[in-house]
């Protein structure tokens, strides 16, 4: 037996592209009703994990301002500004 490897995990645009890779296949609509229901049973798994990594990515943006001595300092990315 040999060992399985992990997958590494794709990144946002890869997981981008597979997703309109999916969109497109079903708005041909020419797939039988199976591999449909298995594209977009993927799509949505990748649009949840997409989402999930936009959410982690807003979490690390700071929004940098000048502090009382000149210097900049990190803040926490506020929207509603």
């Amino acid at each position: 037996m040999s060992p399985r490897k992990k997958e590494e995990p794709k990144t946002f645009e890869e997981n981008i592209s597979r997703l309109e890779e999916i969109v497109s296949q079903l708005e041909r609509g020419d797939a039988a009703l199976a591999d449909s229901l298995a594209l977009f049973e993927e799509g949505t798994k990748l649009a949840s994990v997409c989402s999930a990594m936009l959410d982690e990515a807003e979490q690390k943006v700071v929004k940098l301002q000048k502090g009382p001595d000149g210097e900049p300092v990190e803040l926490p990315f506020n929207t509603e500004d």
